[in-house]
């Protein structure tokens, strides 16, 4: 994930399902989610969507989040002719929001206790 640089969700966490229309499950039998996931290379402009799948439903995101996806593994596959590359991860999570400070201290608003300081 370092050399691709930033990821956000662009589709939100939704069930893998087979073309049957089965939840798919992985070999413990938990379902398999997959979220679409934006990434950027650090280094260029160029943006790509990729899917990635994970056990278990992903807690907490929504389009635009930003996220950690951990343990991202690509393998290329091949069936019947066609070709691609699936990606998985062990967990996709939104990134930890940085501590905002808002205002500024004027020596006036309101205490801890709730009345004017």
């Amino acid at each position: 994930m370092a050399r691709l640089g930033s990821a956000m969700c662009v589709v939100p966490p939704e069930p893998r399902m087979t073309p049957d229309g089965e939840a798919r499950k992985d070999r413990d039998g938990n379902p398999v989610w997959v979220v679409g996931v934006s990434v950027r290379q650090q280094s260029t402009r160029r943006a790509d969507v990729i899917e990635v799948a994970v056990s278990g439903q992903p807690q907490g995101i929504t389009e635009g989040a930003r996220l950690t996806v951990v343990d991202l593994v690509a393998t290329s596959w091949e069936i019947e002719g066609r070709k691609g590359i699936s990606f998985r991860a062990s967990a996709i999570r939104p990134e930890a929001a940085p501590l905002v400070v808002t205002g500024g201290s004027s020596g006036r608003g309101k205490s801890a206790a709730g009345g004017d300081a």
